[in-house]
């Protein structure tokens, strides 16, 4: 079994949402970079996730939103946009929080899960979990599973315990 079929299969995949939404992308010159779990397992480790949280150049958020409102049901939250189908439980989660711009031009073509995805630099990476997990809006469930990553992140690359804040130092990394 290839990485994409276990991803598919995990998420009930009746279609490639993934391949489907990179060729959205692609094909109309949108640029984007991954960030979240699936972000995080280009650089460790994978684990398991039904989420892809993305970054998509601000300024063509819309047009993007306009195209794929033919295969995606689209919700809108303040902090970003999700994108579903009933072809798949992956969800598709564009970050609209305007922080998350700065990590585009410096993300690199990786492979996760079988795909190639343009992926946010892992201190960038590590920086958007540390914002994530000090958000006290978000569930306590979301928070543990951010602090999980930034602990896999720092196991892997100790380098980075510098960007910690002095609020987490607590936690011992």
């Amino acid at each position: 079994m290839t990485k994409k079929e276990f991803i598919n299969l995990i998420s009930n995949g009746e279609e490639d949402i993934i391949g489907n939404f990179l060729k959205l992308l692609n094909d109309n010159g949108i640029d984007y970079c991954v960030i979240g779990g699936l972000g995080v397992n280009a650089y460790v480790e994978p684990v398991v996730s039904l989420d892809l949280d993305i970054v998509v150049v601000a300024d063509e958020t819309e047009r993007l939103l306009m195209k794929a409102e033919k295969y995606f049901k689209i919700e809108r939250f303040p902090h970003s946009i999700n994108l579903n189908t009933t072809k798949s439980d992956l969800r598709i989660q564009v970050q609209s929080d305007q922080r998350y711009q700065k990590f585009i031009p410096g993300s690199v073509k990786m492979d996760i899960m079988g795909y190639d995805m343009k992926v946010a630099a892992v201190d960038d990476i590590l920086t958007g979990k540390i914002w994530a997990y000090m958000d006290k809006e978000r569930r306590k469930s979301k928070r543990q599973k951010d602090l999980a990553d930034i602990f896999r992140i720092i196991e892997k690359y100790p380098e980075l315990k510098k960007l910690i804040p002095d609020s987490m130092e607590h936690l011992d990394f």
